[in-house]
Parts: structure tokens; sequence; C-alpha cells
């Protein structure tokens, strides 16, 4: 079942990548961020407030918590580096570029 979860993650950040490039072309990239995001806070919490999992935050440890908000800044940093640069330059050339993260991720 990864495989298909995988597919479907390759599928929706290509369409990402052309929406937001398109949702950038006449706004801040920073706004475009933001606002972004926020599509997906509400997201995310409506999947786990409607999935019944919202109790399961109390179990949640110590190094759990800053394994993820270390992660959040990441994201958010990540997010908003590639929305400039898709502001900037042609996304076909930036989506690759970006992708170089899974290399990244093996040398790390």
């Amino acid at each position: 079942m990864w495989k298909v979860y995988a597919f479907l993650s390759a599928f929706f950040a290509a369409l990402t990548a052309i929406c937001a490039k398109i949702g950038v072309k006449d706004i801040n990239s920073d706004l475009a961020t933001a606002v972004r995001t926020t599509i997906i806070l509400f997201l995310t919490w409506g999947i786990v407030i409607f999935g019944s999992h919202l109790c399961e935050i109390k179990t949640i440890s110590r190094n759990t918590w800053l394994f993820l908000i270390l992660s959040g800044l990441s994201t958010g940093l990540s997010w908003l580096f590639y929305f400039k640069a898709i502001q900037a330059g042609s996304v076909s050339r930036v989506a690759p570029i970006d992708k170089l993260s899974v290399v990244i991720t093996i040398l790390l």
C-alpha cells in the first residue's frame, strides 16, 4: 500500500508545483505560502478531528514533539524558498532541483 501512497504523493506534488506557479503569478510568494499553509492547516486538523485522533495528542513524547517541531520549521522554510524560486523561475527548472532533496536526505 505504501507504493500507492508514494505515487499519489508524487502526483499531488506535481499538481502543487503547477498550481503554485499559477498562484504566485500576481502576489508575493510569502503571502502565497501563508495562504497555502492555512489551507493545509484546516485540511489536516479536519482529518484529525473527524478521524477521532485528537485524543492521541496526549500520548506524544517530548522527543517526538521536538522532531515534529523541527520538521515543521524545515517544511516551512522549504515552502518559502520553493515559492520564491517558482515565482522567479520556470517551474520545470525549479522542480527537478527541489527533488535533489532525495539525494540530500540520503547523504544526511
